[in-house]
């Protein structure tokens, strides 16, 4: 009895350890990025402007293509993933002066803003939705 209860209390103190530290590394994650840079603003400082700058270029059927977009991305990190999406098409549509978003732009941002393994759910995405790839080619290239 007394081995099963040994047992018992490493598996729980090796499982305790593991969870705080993958808590941790997440938590150390978002830190970084909440770290001021060169110019003063950090990666979300930056995000945050780029999405208050072009908040108004967001209409509900590009919100809703943009939804549409993430709808991979589990529940859990979707609304971080719109934001750090959002804030790559604003950085975008700010530098290009576009007096509204596009369809590229928002593809565009998507490509940019995630990892190369995410790109083949947006392939699948956008042939569902019926829309030619090729013209993105590019950019895909350009995130590798």
């Amino acid at each position: 009895m007394e081995d099963l209860f040994m047992w018992f209390i490493l598996f729980w103190s090796v499982l305790v350890f593991v969870l705080v530290a993958i808590g941790g590394y997440f938590m150390f994650r978002k830190f970084l990025k909440k770290l001021p840079k060169e110019d003063g603003n950090s990666i979300l400082d930056w995000q945050d402007y780029y999405i208050n700058k072009t908040l108004h270029l967001w209409t509900e059927d590009k919100k809703a293509f943009l939804n549409e977009l993430v709808e991979p991305v589990p529940e859990l990190f979707r609304d971080i993933a719109k934001q750090k999406i959002a804030g790559k098409i604003g950085e975008y549509a700010v530098e290009e002066n576009a007096s509204e978003l596009t369809e590229e732009l928002i593809v565009k941002g998507y490509i940019a803003a995630t990892p190369k393994r995410d790109h083949k759910f947006l392939r699948k995405k956008l042939a569902e939705k019926n829309i030619d790839v090729s013209p993105y080619e590019l950019y895909f290239e350009q995130s590798s």
